[in-house]
C-alpha cells in the first residue's frame, strides 16, 4: 500500500440561481445526498476539511480536502460525489498539501 497523498477539489454551483434564488426540490435532493457523502467520507477518515464559502454570488466556492492513494482514487472519490454526480456541482480536483494544521 501506497502513502495516502493529500488531494481536493473545489466545487461550484453549475446553476447559480440555485444560490441567488433558491434550489429546486432535485438540487435539495442532490445537496442533501452530497452532505451525507461528505460525512460518511469523513467517519471513514478519508476527509480533512470540508466546507463553503457564505456568500450566495458566483464567487461561491465549496472545498473538499481529503487523502487517496493515488489520483485515479481522489478522482473517483471526487466523481462520486452526488453533486458533482448529478452536475449540480462542477468540480475541478488538484493535488494539494496541508503545511499548518490545528493539532498537526
Amino acid at each position: 500500500m501506497s502513502e495516502m497523498q493529500e488531494w481536493l477539489y473545489v466545487l461550484k454551483a453549475t446553476r447559480l440561481e440555485m444560490l441567488t434564488e433558491g434550489a429546486t426540490e432535485e438540487e435539495d435532493r442532490v445537496v442533501g445526498e452530497h452532505y451525507q457523502y461528505l460525512k460518511q467520507l469523513l467517519r471513514d477518515g478519508v476527509t480533512i476539511l470540508m466546507g463553503r464559502t457564505i456568500e450566495d454570488n458566483d464567487d461561491t466556492i465549496g472545498l473538499v480536502i481529503f487523502r487517496a492513494e493515488d489520483e485515479k482514487e481522489a478522482r473517483r472519490i471526487m466523481e462520486s460525489d452526488p453533486a458533482v454526480r448529478n452536475g449540480v456541482m462542477s468540480a475541478k480536483l488538484q493535488p494539494y498539501r496541508v503545511a499548518l494544521m490545528e493539532g498537526r
